[in-house]
């Protein structure tokens, strides 16, 4: 479940291992190409932190946030 501290949207992702979770996150960087929101994002091992907020928006979570945590929510749901 997504989580809103510090005006941001964070969750954390667990995966098998290293390449499962940056097969992950290339699919994530894809989705948030395409809808031009980039997520900060921080990947140890086999766990991808993803947070979320809307820079032009001042630092604080918007719709264009939501937007891109169901889409990764999505991608989570698809593999």
């Amino acid at each position: 479940m997504w989580q809103e501290t510090n005006n941001e949207l964070h969750k954390q992702f667990i995966f098998k291992d290293f390449v499962e979770a940056f097969g992950f996150m290339t699919q994530v960087a894809e989705v948030a190409e395409k809808q031009q929101h980039h997520p900060r994002w921080q990947n140890v091992w086999n766990k991808v932190d993803i947070w979320l907020s809307t820079h032009e928006s001042g630092d604080i979570v918007s719709e264009k946030d939501h937007e891109l945590a169901n889409a990764i929510d999505k991608i989570i749901t698809k593999n």
